[in-house]
């Protein structure tokens, strides 16, 4: 059974105010925010990498355990609005940031496109660049940063 959302609730309604399958359809589908991070202390500067959560369906940019997935993975974060607004390394793209910014959604999204593919045809995924967290030694993870963003 396919959950009742409100018409245009992102242009209506603040984060707070989305319901739970709202607040999950807001999701854009591009998988950045799976993507691995380093944070550096002395510097407090956030290292982005191209290695995704092993949990990440890297060809659909979802997550292959969703419901489990804080269990599987204990640092894995619940965005919630709150933490959109703190956390300044989620993409400019994010449809999460964009409307807790007041700003529209890109065209492509799939509440607006109703085209789940046009994330990655747009080059917005990580579907053509992410690798698997199981498939890089820990050693290794410093030569896989893609990004160093201030906090």
């Amino acid at each position: 059974m396919k959950a009742t959302m409100r018409e245009r609730f992102w242009e209506r309604f603040t984060l707070e105010e989305l319901t739970p399958p709202e607040w999950e359809a807001l999701c854009d589908g591009c998988g950045q925010c799976c993507l691995l991070k380093l944070h550096d202390e002395e510097t407090q500067e956030l290292a982005v990498l191209n290695v995704a959560c092993r949990l990440l369906d890297i060809q659909s940019c979802q997550c292959s355990d969703y419901p489990n997935r804080f269990d599987s993975v204990p640092d894995c974060t619940q965005l919630t609005p709150a933490l959109v607004k703190e956390f300044t390394w989620l993409p400019q793209s994010c449809g999460y940031r964009r409307v807790s910014e007041g700003r529209k959604l890109a065209g492509w999204h799939p509440l607006l496109s109703n085209d789940a593919e046009r994330v990655h045809r747009k080059g917005i995924s990580v579907r053509s660049f992410a690798v698997s967290q199981d498939d890089v030694p820990e050693k290794q993870l410093e030569s896989h940063i893609i990004a160093i963003l201030p906090m």
